[in-house]
Parts: C-alpha cells; sequence; structure tokens
C-alpha cells in the first residue's frame, strides 16, 4: 500500500476491503463508523425513513460492509470517503427500502451504539426540510469534521496551563456572538493585546486541525483545501 494512504480513515476502508479477518475488519471500521454515523443517518430519515427504519438502515449498511458486500467497489484512486460512504448507502438503501431491515440485521451485533432519541431530536432541530437527501448528507458531513477538529483544539487547551481559554475564546472561531477583546481580557487577567494574539494562535490551530481531519478521509491529501471549500459551500447557507 502507497504510504499516502496509511493512518487516515480512507486507509481504513481499504484495510477492510483487502484483510480476510472479520475481527480484524470489525475493528479496523468500528472507529470510522462511530464518528460518521451521524450523516449517514440523517441522509437515511431525510430519504423518508423514521426514527425506527433510519437507525436499522444505518446498521444494516455497517453490517454490509462488514461482510464487505460494499467494499468491492472501494477505488482507491478515487478516494474520498465522503463520497464512497453516500455513494454506497444510497445503493445500499434502493436495495434495502422496504425489506425488513431489521431481519437482515439479526445474528449481528451492532456496530455502533447511539442514542436513538437523541439522533431523532438532533435531526429534528435541523429543520432541513427544504433540502435533497444527498445536500444534508454533505452538510452534516462537514459539520461533522469540523466538530471533530474543535473536540481535538479543545483537548489541546485544556490539557495546557490556561484550560479555561477554550471556552472563552470558542466565540471567536465559530462565529458566534462574542464578548469584546477587553472583557475577555478582563476575565482572563490577560492584556488586550495577548487576547488578540491567543485568538490568532487558535485561529491558526483549529485550521492546522481542519485539514488534518479532512486529510484522514481523503487518498491525496493534497486536495485539502479542494475538500474544504466545497464543505464550506455547503455549510454556509444552511447556517444562514
Amino acid at each position: 500500500m502507497s504510504s499516502r494512504f496509511e493512518t487516515t480513515q480512507w486507509s481504513v476502508v481499504l484495510t477492510a476491503r483487502d484483510d480476510g479477518d472479520p475481527c480484524a475488519r470489525r475493528a479496523a471500521l468500528e472507529t470510522l463508523f462511530t464518528a460518521y454515523w451521524y450523516p449517514l443517518y440523517a441522509y437515511a430519515r431525510q430519504c423518508g425513513c423514521d426514527l425506527d427504519e433510519a437507525r436499522d438502515v444505518v446498521q444494516s449498511f455497517f453490517a454490509d460492509l462488514l461482510e464487505r458486500q460494499a467494499l468491492r467497489t472501494v477505488d482507491p484512486e478515487k478516494g474520498r470517503l465522503r463520497s464512497f460512504l453516500l455513494v454506497s448507502l444510497r445503493n445500499f438503501l434502493s436495495h434495502e427500502r422496504g425489506r425488513t431491515l431489521a431481519a437482515k440485521r439479526g445474528g449481528h451485533t451492532p456496530v455502533v451504539s447511539f442514542d436513538t432519541e437523541e439522533a431523532a431530536q438532533r435531526f429534528d432541530r435541523e429543520q432541513a426540510a427544504h433540502l435533497t437527501p444527498e445536500q444534508v448528507f454533505e452538510r452534516r458531513w462537514g459539520l461533522t469534521v469540523m466538530e471533530r477538529a474543535m473536540s481535538r483544539l479543545k483537548t489541546q487547551i485544556e490539557t495546557g496551563a490556561r484550560p479555561e481559554m477554550f471556552e472563552r475564546l470558542k466565540p471567536y472561531l465559530t462565529g458566534g456572538d462574542h464578548a469584546s477583546y477587553r472583557t475577555v481580557a478582563a476575565e482572563l487577567s490577560m492584556h488586550v493585546g495577548a487576547v488578540k494574539v491567543a485568538v490568532h494562535r487558535l485561529r491558526q490551530s483549529y485550521g492546522k486541525l481542519l485539514r488534518q481531519e479532512l486529510a484522514q478521509t481523503l487518498a491525496d491529501p493534497s486536495r485539502v483545501d479542494d475538500e474544504l471549500r466545497y464543505l464550506l459551500s455547503e455549510i454556509r447557507p444552511w447556517r444562514g
């Protein structure tokens, strides 16, 4: 395997495709599923699946991947994890819709656990009735990548010398309402200039982590900026 595929989430898919050991294949995919189940769930809901059916679709789809049915189509030269999972789920749903998905899943231990009620509430909050299933998936995918990068940044800051800084400076990253630099400086017992420098560094760190997360989902990391531009173009209209 080319070195560019190593230690990425895309390489997890390739490993699962090529590994004949079911236990190794399951281990390779579980982390991936845990990270990205919600965009798939949201796609199924937007296709008209109710709460329980969407849950069954996601679990059955994961079981199908574990059995390597969908993995047969993986082309490492067309390596976007986002596109692979979307096309695979679309094909799976077109064949499985109307069948008893729970029965198909019989005998399988659920690949990933998630709170069905919380997922339903989350989906309802997003008010995406005017969007296509593909738009919902793309936007939720982009937001999931951003959330993962933000979580890593939070861990970095909160294990450092000034853990309280993350929550006070986070609004400067998300574009939400935030206090003035002077107010934050007073709360953190810092000079205004030091707060501005801290925000600048935080933005740099977040951008780096975001690109790292995106690179994990691509076969060719040099396409990170293209992928970032595309996902931001999908997210911005949704955020208003």
